[in-house]
């Protein structure tokens, strides 16, 4: 089993394709939605569930990206965002807009980007200005 607790550097993260860091990245996303939510509240699973489908559907995700795009992002979170935004192949579920679904996987992009490099403490920074300002 290869090492999971590898850091890279920003050299080495830009070298996976956007659809890669997004797929990272919505597994960093959800943890953190599904950890707040448990912290929050004991509840049963399918309440979790469903408070949690709020917080991670593409509408909620782009608009938390669209907020931290006024000023929140540093200079390589939005370039990681905007690949991820304007990658190829991304097509979107009758769920979500394709505006939103792109936005949502810059969105994720960023995070993936920020997990591989180690930058645990920025996804908790980001994710908490997303909570603390966007509503669901």
């Amino acid at each position: 089993m290869k090492n999971t607790d590898r850091i890279l550097t920003n050299d080495e993260a830009a070298q996976y394709s956007p659809a890669a860091l997004a797929f990272l990245g919505d597994s960093v996303y959800e943890r953190l939605v599904r950890t707040e939510l448990l912290l929050d509240a004991n509840m049963p699973p399918d309440k979790l569930h469903k408070l949690a489908v709020k917080i991670v559907c593409a509408k909620y995700q782009a608009q938390a990206a669209h907020f931290l795009l006024e000023g929140h992002f540093n200079e390589k979170e939005e370039y990681f965002f905007k690949r991820g935004r304007n990658s190829n192949g991304i097509n979107a579920p009758r769920s979500a807009t394709n505006a939103d679904y792109r936005a949502a996987t810059g969105l994720e992009t960023v995070f993936g980007y920020l997990a591989l490099t180690g930058q645990d403490k920025r996804c908790a920074e980001l994710y908490k200005t997303i909570r603390d300002n966007i509503k669901e």
